[in-house]
């Protein structure tokens, strides 16, 4: 399979364990992640939505959608980075999240941009 170079968003995630804001002995298990995107394509595009997939070791699955990201919804032309910080609450010291983008070019095309499956975990302990 052949991707349009046209419209293509790049986006990479670091997720790291918030210690200070997570209560293991309450089955609370706090994460942050940087979301770094960069357009790619051809063309300025706009991220209008977002939706997400928060899937923890039990087997339970969040679904998340909304408009933009921490409130904006950028606008990149061809080249542009853009970069947050977010988080996401689990029940279990494992899980996964993953998703997409729904962007807006200019042209008017609607395409989404992947947003890889990546892992969330506290760090090894030895004991």
């Amino acid at each position: 399979m052949t991707e349009d170079s046209t419209y293509t968003i790049e986006v990479q995630v670091q997720a790291r364990f918030v210690a200070d804001q997570s209560e293991p002995q309450a089955n609370r298990y706090v994460f942050a992640y940087t979301v770094q995107l960069r357009n790619a394509g051809r063309v300025p595009a706009r991220l209008l939505t977002r939706h997400w997939m928060i899937t923890d070791a039990n087997g339970r699955v969040q679904e998340v959608r909304g408009d933009g990201v921490i409130g904006e919804q950028p606008w990149m032309r061809p080249g542009d980075r853009f970069e947050y910080t977010s988080g996401a609450v689990l029940e279990t010291p494992v899980g996964t999240m993953g998703g997409s983008y729904q962007m807006l070019a200019d042209d008017g095309t609607c395409f989404d941009a992947p947003i890889p499956t990546f892992t969330l975990s506290i760090p090894r302990t030895l004991h």
